[in-house]
């Protein structure tokens, strides 16, 4: 089997599909099927023929945030990453510096005390590292210390405003550098996508979801596969370190519990779209293996060792080598299915990334 030891920059997706060329929509990618070590090529809008009636799709309806917002520290331009809003006001945040390119690069030293100027008089105060000192009061993630996330991640209170006004007026999507310009924020929502009551979101597009169109939909249904709809709120990734999630909120209504039980009892799979979907159902089972409604904060990170409970297929984007979220996919479907289908990826050229294909894991059995 081929390593993959870094994924070629001409494979990296720099733009949504639709704008790829005259009439491309959403669902012009491609789709990788994994069946165990068996892998076949297809393009998205043959989902419908490769799952059956009884199929169960679980699908993430948190909205993505125009995270990003340009700040000054003294005369220094930075670039703060609004990643999650902790119980207690405060946000998890990562401060970052314009490379030029119109992207950002990690930004070293920040410390405690750090103050950055925002838009509209607004003002940010770093107080921690996420997964620092235990704050008076408890841990704004309800304490789930997270060491790791030391150099990157600090908690911080804005002063002086709101910070979703502050996204709304003066935020823009995150984007990374192997992207080819901004984007709008609506090119990154989903289908699924849906308001928040409290105006809650992601940092980061669940970027599964975004090749599926109303057409695709449509046709799934008329075949008989179910949707189910959860809610998890993704953090900012490490663009550079790789570093597994960090405490997420997630809800899984009662109705979409009652969708996966009753999927599971007739035979159908549950399939998961995206890694934030599987964190949020896993996340969900009780100890006699059933799934039931809950919301709150999830620190589980599904490995190999852990596997999954529940989901029996995952649709998914690709992966970087060193991404956590690849114990995920060989936690659903092992090592060796997911090493031969990253090369077949790289031998194909699939792109890779949030505007790129995706890969579906199924089982061995072939669908009808």
């Amino acid at each position: 089997m081929t390593t993959i030891v870094q994924v070629p920059e001409e494979l990296s997706a720099r733009v949504p599909a639709e704008q790829r060329g005259p009439g491309r929509a959403r669902d012009d990618v491609r789709l990788l099927v994994s069946r165990g070590t068996r892998v076949t090529h297809h393009a998205f809008r043959e989902l419908p023929g490769l799952l059956r009636a009884g199929d169960l799709l679980v699908v993430n309806t948190s909205p993505t945030l125009a995270a990003a917002v340009d700040g000054r520290i003294g005369d220094a331009p930075v670039v703060v990453h609004f990643s999650t809003r902790g119980d207690d006001g405060h946000w998890a945040v990562e401060l970052r510096e314009p490379d030029g390119r119109g992207t950002t690069r990690a930004r070293a030293g920040t410390r405690a005390g750090t103050e950055v100027r925002l838009p509209e008089g607004v003002r940010l105060v770093v107080e921690e590292p996420v997964g620092g000192p235990e704050p008076v009061g408890g841990h704004p993630l309800g304490g789930h210390p997270v060491g790791r996330y030391r150099e990157r991640l600090w908690w911080g209170r804005v002063e002086g405003g709101a910070v979703l006004e502050l996204l709304r007026g003066h935020g823009r999507p995150i984007r990374y550098s192997y992207t080819t310009r901004d984007q709008p924020l609506s090119a990154y929502q989903t289908l699924f996508s849906l308001p928040s009551p409290d105006g809650a979101g992601s940092a980061e597009m669940p970027s599964a979801g975004r090749p599926f169109t109303e057409r695709v939909v449509a046709e799934l249904v008329r075949g008989g596969v179910g949707f189910a709809r959860i809610t998890l709120h993704t953090g900012v990734a490490s663009a550079e370190a790789h570093e597994p999630p960090y405490p997420e909120w997630f809800t899984v209504p009662e109705a979409s519990a009652r969708a996966i039980g009753a999927a599971a009892a007739g035979g159908g799979r549950v399939i998961a779209v995206g890694t934030t979907a599987v964190r949020a159902v896993e996340s969900a089972v009780g100890a006699d293996g059933a799934v039931r409604a809950c919301q709150g904060w999830t620190d589980l990170v599904v490995t190999p060792e852990r596997g999954v409970r529940v989901v029996d297929g995952l649709l998914t984007g690709l992966h970087e080598p060193e991404a956590s979220h690849l114990l995920m996919l060989r936690a659903v479907a092992g090592r060796a299915a997911v090493d031969r289908a990253y090369e077949e990826a790289l031998r194909g050229l699939y792109l890779w990334h949030e505007f790129g294909d995706v890969h579906l894991l199924l089982g061995e059995e072939t669908p009808r």
